[in-house]
């Protein structure tokens, strides 16, 4: 039996839905209740996109939750579908003040006017102009939501771009695509002139790409899964939070990451697997399997400060320096260098030499570093990150046979793996890599991956003929605690 509602109501009306007259009711919360066809209701702030006048009637866009879907990682939760709800007001006095009250509380919940959004037409399986267009577009016009649309033509477009866009006439910049362009996004604002201001404008990620480790986290953080309706959602509801960036340097080169860093197995997989991409995201499980039992160890060493509580982690070490070497830099580079310029971002001002550095000899079978959660949809690197608690959390592989670590790596999906007596699992507050060579091979190297991007290759990897932003060679990594913002479901 349905409970009288005691909430205040702002408006009150005797309306017509489908045909059948109900009282219907603004409540102060901005819930919308009334009563054809069962006690019905909506929140606004959730579940209405927009309204408009359509003739005696309004219309309300909303996207509610129905039936059972299957999240990214195959759990069974409720999907958002498109729907329309009409009602007549009694009136047209009354409409008039239902568009008013209406108008007013949408207002009130401070959400987005008008968005930058870029497009990726060739990232994942090539499908994020029909996301955009099918998906995307019409939710955004539901919200009476105005955009500039810019596809990216080619590698570092959304980068250039941004260097030069007039951030003051956008509440937010979005990203229809993988990783990729929102980590060049984020590299552009912080190499303006005016990056102090250009990084608060909020970024926001609908996934479109192989791995999508962004959107992943921010959607699953709430229980959302990983889908199309729910990152625009929570585009247009406007809601934000804070996001750590780390700045990678090595001599006057610099790139800013605000997802991994990886070296050894996971780099391999994820750059070598990209002549298998029309496979989508499945390549990196297909490439993972022959990389496992064509297992890579490399030398080299690892330095951090650790977070409170990891102080027992490795073995007490001095300071070790940053390189001084540079990269191979020309016209063919996958990434644009960035020089330590003193009007663009400089990084966290923070007095290494005098932290409580810690040292961890190889060889490694993978060095992982994770800013959040999720490395990709179907990938909990690092199940205990948090997106803005200014520390990065390191995944270090060891000394693991062959079965044991394929069996550690089916673990991936729920973050099971770091429970592995194989694994070590912490959090730090700075990082040094000093990457060396394959243990077996001496006379090749491997890759260094930030973002999905290659930073380093070393002699004799995978195109290694390919020139890169920085050398096989030390970089220090440092973190900034909640310097983005970005669009989140909560």
């Amino acid at each position: 039996m349905n409970q009288p509602d005691n909430r205040p109501a702002i408006l009150s009306d005797r309306v017509t839905v489908n045909g059948t007259a109900t009282p219907l009711s603004l409540l102060a919360d901005g819930t919308l209740r009334w009563s054809e066809g069962g006690r019905r209701s909506l929140i606004i702030e959730k579940e209405v996109l927009g309204f408009a006048a359509d003739g005696p009637n309004i219309k309300l866009a909303t996207l509610v939750q129905t039936g059972d879907g299957s999240s990214c990682t195959g759990v069974s939760r409720a999907t958002l579908v498109r729907n329309d709800v009409v009602f007549r007001p009694s009136s047209e006095e009354t409409q008039s003040l239902w568009l008013q009250k209406l108008r007013e509380f949408i207002d009130s919940l401070g959400r987005p006017k008008r968005l930058f959004v870029f497009v990726n037409p060739f990232g994942g399986k090539k499908s994020g102009v029909n996301i955009f267009h099918d998906q995307v577009k019409p939710l955004l016009q539901d919200a009476q939501l105005q955009f500039t649309l810019q596809e990216t033509k080619h590698q570092l477009h959304a980068k250039e771009i941004v260097a030069s866009l007039d951030v003051s006439k956008y509440d937010g910049i979005v990203c229809v695509s993988g990783d990729g362009i929102l980590v060049e996004v984020v590299n552009g604002l912080l190499q303006r002139e005016d990056w102090d201001t250009a990084i608060k404008i909020p970024l926001g990620v609908i996934p479109a790409g192989t791995g999508n480790g962004m959107a992943k986290s921010l959607l699953d953080s709430v229980g959302d899964p990983c889908a199309v309706a729910n990152a625009v959602l929570a585009i247009i509801r406007g809601h934000k939070r804070t996001v750590d960036v780390a700045t990678i340097t090595q001599g006057e080169t610099r790139f800013f990451s605000i997802l991994m860093l990886a070296w050894g197995l996971v780099a391999d997989i994820d750059i070598e697997s990209e002549k298998y991409r029309w496979m989508g995201s499945a390549r990196i499980g297909f490439y993972a399997l022959g990389r496992i039992f064509h297992l890579r160890q490399y030398t080299g060493r690892v330095y951090f400060v650790p977070a409170p509580g990891f102080e027992a982690y490795g073995e007490p070490t001095s300071y070790p320096g940053n390189s001084t070497r540079k990269g191979s830099i020309g016209d063919s580079i996958d990434v644009e260098p960035v020089k330590l310029q003193s009007l663009c971002y400089q990084g966290p001002e923070v007095k290494l030499e005098d932290l409580s550095w810690r040292v961890i000899n190889g060889p490694f079978i993978s060095v992982w570093l994770h800013n959040v959660p999720w490395g990709a949809e179907k990938t909990m690197a690092a199940p205990d990150a948090k997106f803005s608690d200014g520390y990065l959390d390191l995944i270090i592989m060891k000394d693991c046979t062959k079965l044991p670590l394929l069996s550690l790596m089916s673990k991936l999906d729920n973050g099971d793996h770091v429970k592995s007596p194989y694994v070590t699992y912490l959090k730090v507050k700075a990082f040094v890599l000093e990457p060396g060579p394959r243990l077996e091979e001496p006379e090749k190297e491997g890759i260094i991956d930030a973002d999905g991007e290659v930073l380093a290759r070393g002699k004799g990897s995978y195109q290694c003929e390919k020139k890169a932003l920085m050398a096989y060679d030390k970089l220090q990594i440092t973190v900034d605690q909640g310097l983005a913002t970005f669009f989140t479901p909560i």
